[in-house]
């Protein structure tokens, strides 16, 4: 143990903290939160570590007039619940059983054998309320270097839990420098079948995650050097998503995901299991149509305004203009900018125009207003109702 005086002093606010503490003064914060409080980076939960079985946690927490929500009573978990922040508290365990994928745990009172089994030295420390630091892999020291390696033997920690081979990449991405930890990439490698067995959820999730970090063709670089990236995506081509990258496109991890695997872009959504509307983004991405050109016209942009939405037109134009000039481009800056200014055009005829016109409804309607968009379309977007109403008189 370290002592680390005004550790928790960057903490913004830690009465609800000082409030669990005085419940259960055994506990100490774990993980991501003294990592981030090490790197002096923004805590953004702070999760909590306790010698006492879930059951007597839950209890202690409720008889202190403390809202508790059983999260995970199996895996040892409870959600304490103080003035709206949440505080994840978990008794300390071991692993019985893993499968790559579940772990069969049992508790422990025993600090050191909990940080056995986490999965990075620099998300194995834990912190007291006294300010003590308990560091039983280098975890500090690795994070000063920068270096992200696995506790203890990383084709073990990854047999525990395949997502681990992802995981790493990602942490490495934002916590590490340089090429990545040799003993970790090797363990990937070599793990590349349990890899296979992970749910598409969880690949996912992770990769996205990836896409919307740091560093991010060193990590994809690095993944695909050990076989991983090719191993969780289908033909992954990663010199087209540099070309995006290198437009100063903003950070978009779906579209980065789209970029990386244009050529197969249909098996993404069904492959990774994503949402129907993600599954429909990457499908209006990969159409050509309505077609984008920098150079368009006013009246051009008023149709592709009328055609498809201004945020999926606007993340086309990233596309095409890494397919075509794969730089920083101010003609496409141009582009954008006007596709932005331009009000969004409305046919000014409804069925209502339509009826009073003498039209049924019916594929009659549907027949008379289409003619008048279509004339309305090819007229720039800018006839207003009087002149709709004049064509269509004059081509009944």
């Amino acid at each position: 143990m370290m002592q680390n005086a005004g550790l928790l002093e960057r903490l913004p606010d830690r009465s609800g903290l000082e409030r669990i503490w005085n419940i259960l003064p055994a506990a100490r914060l774990v993980g991501g939160s003294v990592r981030d409080l090490l790197a002096d980076v923004t805590v953004h939960d702070l999760d909590l570590a306790t010698p006492e079985p879930p059951e007597d946690v839950l209890r202690h927490l409720e008889d202190a007039g403390i809202r508790v929500i059983p999260t995970g009573l199996s895996h040892g978990t409870v959600t304490a619940v103080l003035d709206g922040v949440p505080y994840e508290i978990t008794t300390l365990r071991r692993d019985e059983e893993t499968d790559g994928r579940h772990a069969v745990v049992a508790w422990t009172r025993d600090w050191a054998e909990d940080a056995a089994r986490r999965d990075f030295t620099i998300n194995a420390m834990s912190l007291d309320r006294h300010d003590g630091l308990h560091d039983y892999f280098g975890g500090r020291e690795d994070l000063a270097n920068r270096h992200v390696r696995f506790v203890g033997e990383a084709s073990r920690r990854i047999e525990e839990d395949a997502l681990r081979a992802l995981r790493f990449f990602r942490f490495d991405a934002r916590y590490g420098n340089g090429a990545p930890d040799k003993a970790a990439c090797e363990a990937v490698s070599k793990q590349l079948e349990l890899i296979r067995t992970l749910s598409a959820e969880r690949i996912a999730s992770e990769l996205l995650r990836i896409l919307a970090g740091p560093r991010l063709m060193e990590t994809i670089t690095a993944m695909s050097r050990v076989g991983l990236l090719q191993t969780v995506l289908p033909s992954p081509d990663t010199a087209s998503l540099l070309r995006l990258l290198n437009c100063d496109a903003p950070c978009n991890p779906l579209l980065r995901l789209f970029a990386l695997c244009r050529e197969r872009s249909s098996e993404l959504a069904g492959r990774l299991k994503l949402s129907n509307a993600d599954g429909a983004k990457i499908e209006a991405w990969a159409s050509d149509s309505p077609a984008l050109h920098p150079d368009a016209s006013d009246d051009d942009l008023r149709r592709l305004r009328v055609l498809q939405p201004l945020d999926c037109l606007m993340e086309r134009s990233w596309l095409e203009q890494a397919r075509r000039v794969g730089a920083a481009d101010p003609d496409w800056d141009r582009f954008r900018e006007s596709l932005q200014a331009m009000p969004q055009p409305e046919f000014p005829l409804s069925g209502k125009d339509a009826i009073a016109q003498g039209v049924q409804p019916g594929p009659g309607m549907g027949a008379w207003l289409k003619t008048g968009r279509n004339w309305w379309m090819a007229k720039g977007c800018l006839p207003d109702r009087a002149a709709c109403l004049a064509y269509l008189a004059a081509h009944r």
